[in-house]
């Protein structure tokens, strides 16, 4: 016989839930998979795929993301339960590992993909390590991934003081790397207990930080510097969330593995070098639509420089992510504002999504190819908004702490506990969802 209360606990959270969704804006499972299908769609280049494989994780299967408060390695099986979801997670690893030129006269380490970029490649790397881990068949995934750490190691040029060139074919240091390099470094010592390689990840980190922090700026990070050609000195909003992001995947792995308890200085230094792009970044946050500009340091013109929804996503989900690794709260309700902008519906057309086009597109967005012009589709744009709104479920299934602001941990008022609860309930009467 079931119980009373077995049976209607979760319908009594989802008419509170949908009774408070009302009230709030939010993406939902619809729009959520549109998003997710545009960026399948879309997701090509070797960065593209290792920020879609992140954003699988984050959304679908938590228990094997470093953003979960679980134990680092992680379960060394796929629980059935998460097959579905994981499956084009896997699928690009296995693509990637199957599609590796590697001719038989070449005896050096290659790079999981043959790019310009020195780093982006290393963006799959973890999960192509995953895949090894949980046993997936049909390809030498630990191979791959063990010749991707020694063309990064041995191969790849680097500054005086050794800092890892962004670049193949010279010494050019991008904020992008610290997104792309240092997860991979962190997570293969924490899959193989190798401490040295964590270690590693946070002295990039610290170097790439010595090179392009601009105090003079608020402390924001120059987007290239060193090389010749393309170089760029501006204080490009993507490549300030490409560096507060890879920080904080390198927090959540220290965090979560054995070598936490050793680490301690580490971690607090990247809890204080992301603060640091928040309070520089969040300084220049447009007021009227809660956007970034391309550049923040810029005035906004049609010409010159333009709003960009797709920094905007990316920095407010390491908003919410810093809240749930550190308790720190500080700049949560910007990037609310932020979520709620990019979540907006047309006051004339509710199924319509202000940010959006009509198949799932974010925008305005910059062109991901040629940084400094405004672009139409953007793939990595489309996972940065699937990184924001799990690192914001997140957040609410945790009681939305910190949502007036606070630096400690305290809870703001009853909505954050209300918040917790209605999100537990309308998981357990509907399910996770699974997109990609």
């Amino acid at each position: 016989m079931t119980s009373i209360t077995g049976y209607l606990l979760p319908r009594v959270f989802l008419v509170l839930f949908l009774a408070g969704a009302a009230l709030s804006q939010y993406l939902n499972d619809s729009q959520i998979y549109s998003i997710s299908a545009r960026l399948a769609e879309g997701a090509k280049e070797s960065w593209e795929l290792g920020t879609r494989s992140q954003a699988i994780l984050s959304l679908n299967a938590t228990i094997f993301s470093v953003f979960s408060h679980s134990a680092l390695p992680p379960p060394s099986s796929v629980p059935g339960s998460l097959t579905s979801a994981l499956q084009p997670f896997f699928d690009i690893a296995q693509s990637v590992v199957a599609s590796r030129a590697v001719s038989n006269n070449v005896t050096s380490p290659q790079p999981l993909m043959h790019d310009a970029s020195a780093a982006d490649p290393a963006s799959i790397g973890v999960a192509v390590l995953l895949a090894n881990w949980t046993g997936q068949g049909g390809e030498d995934y630990a191979g791959a991934a063990k010749d991707q750490l020694d063309f990064l190691q041995t191969s790849v040029p680097r500054t005086s003081d050794g800092a890892i060139s962004h670049r193949v074919s010279q010494v050019q240091l991008w904020s992008d790397f610290v997104y792309m390099v240092p997860p991979f470094l962190a997570y293969y010592g924490v899959i193989t207990g190798n401490r040295t390689l964590l270690v590693d990840a946070y002295n990039q980190i610290q170097l790439y930080r010595s090179y392009l922090r601009d105090p003079n700026a608020n402390n924001l990070w120059r987007h290239i510097v060193l090389g010749g050609n393309t170089t760029d000195p501006g204080h490009w909003s993507t490549g300030n969330g490409w560096a507060a992001a890879g920080m904080l995947r390198v927090l959540g792995t220290i965090q979560n593995s054995e070598y936490a308890s050793t680490l301690h200085s580490e971690q607090n230094d990247l809890v204080s070098w992301i603060k640091e792009i928040h309070t520089g970044m969040y300084s220049f946050i447009d007021s009227n639509t809660s956007l970034f500009p391309n550049y923040p340091s810029q005035p906004v013109t049609s010409s010159v420089n333009f709003l960009d929804a797709s920094s905007t996503a990316l920095l407010a989900s390491t908003v919410y992510r810093l809240s749930l690794l550190r308790g720190d709260h500080e700049h949560l309700p910007l990037a609310e504002k932020s979520r709620k902008a990019l979540s907006a519906t047309d006051p004339n057309n509710s199924s319509q999504l202000v940010h959006f086009t009509s198949t799932g597109w974010l925008t305005p967005v910059v062109d991901p190819y040629n940084f400094p012009d405004q672009g139409s589709n953007s793939p990595e744009g489309q996972a940065f908004v699937i990184e924001m709104h799990a690192a914001w479920r997140d957040w609410v299934a945790n009681g939305s702490k910190g949502q007036n602001g606070a630096i400690g941990g305290k809870m703001a008022g009853t909505g954050g506990w209300v918040w917790g609860l209605l999100w537990v309930g309308m998981m357990m009467w509907i399910g996770d969802a699974l997109f990609f």
